[in-house]
């Protein structure tokens, strides 16, 4: 299909998504654009399409949650093409690559978590911002984003409950909230009050570099400091980062009691499938098959 690039634009206005969902299709569908032309196609067909997904696999060595994101992409551009009579659908069929079971990235362990908190120095401002925000992350199972996009004001009351209003991933408005214990909200209180004359409107949590004094945390410099923290208790994995703290919370609202439909309301995870993941990890490892063999043996 010599002319597929002349349709871009207008599939892109016909969707009805954010902006930013129209750029990261723009780009991803480019990618496709630009590895047809340079295999020089004439007449795409659906093995072009196998073909492609061999490509961002083999040669781009994308993940396959990415080569997901990319294809789902092309799928919806024929859906458009074909309901608009321009061309048959060559993508409809096409699967993503399988996932792997289990998370890219580990959970602490209760003591490691205890050891994590107890070594921060809540003395001076940057360690009361990361006290609160790494206690607060590993009470509630907050995503990154969700802490970046808190402001002072969304620490409010809803029912008689401190909760904080966050906007979850892929959301426009602040239309969730997290429940909010002393032990989450009284270190977010002490480091407020540290800073001093914090508006309503301004950055939960805010840089204390010189560079960027008071300026909304980025998602590298949450990353940084969490790195750094657990470096500091000697914990220096790939598999442990920001994103394991949330992975932290999940599993010990599951340990601590809670059911499966109670920990998929607080990670306000979309399927319940995803929140079972945790329950069968938890369970794997309590009712081991392997530690009844050991103790056979013995």
């Amino acid at each position: 299909m010599e002319n597929l690039e002349t349709y871009i634009h207008t599939f892109l206005r016909s969707l009805d998504i954010r902006a930013s969902s129209k750029q990261t299709y723009q780009r991803q569908i480019k990618e496709f654009l630009v590895w047809y032309k340079k295999c020089n196609i004439i007449s795409l067909a659906k093995e072009d399409m196998i073909a492609y997904k061999e490509y961002l696999r083999d040669e781009k060595n994308l993940t396959p949650l990415t080569i997901a994101g990319y294809l789902t992409a092309i799928r919806r551009l024929f859906d458009w093409l074909e309901s608009e009579k321009i061309c048959f659908n060559i993508a409809k069929g096409i699967k993503g690559p399988k996932r792997k079971k289990g998370f890219k990235k580990d959970v602490l362990t209760l003591e490691q978590v205890k050891k994590l908190l107890d070594s921060i120095d809540k003395l001076t401002l940057a360690g009361k911002r990361d006290y609160a925000m790494l206690n607060l992350m590993v009470r509630t199972g907050l995503r990154t984003i969700e802490i970046i996009r808190a402001n002072k004001e969304d620490l409010c009351t809803q029912s008689g409950m401190p909760v904080l209003m966050i906007q979850g991933k892929g959301r426009d408005s602040k239309d969730d909230m997290v429940i909010l214990t002393e032990s989450a909200l009284n270190p977010i209180r002490e480091y407020l009050k540290a800073r001093v004359k914090v508006k309503d409107q301004d950055p939960l949590f805010v840089s204390v570099s010189t560079k960027n004094h008071g300026k909304r945390l980025t998602t590298r410099s949450i990353s940084r400091i969490v790195k750094n923290r657990f470096r500091d208790i000697g914990l220096d994995d790939s598999r442990l980062t920001a994103h394991s703290l949330r992975h932290t919370a999940i599993t010990f609202s599951l340990m601590a009691g809670a059911t499966v439909q109670e920990a998929k309301t607080m990670a306000r995870h979309a399927d319940i499938n995803t929140t079972m993941i945790y329950a069968h990890n938890i369970d794997r490892i309590k009712q081991a098959p392997e530690k009844k063999i050991d103790d056979l043996l013995k």
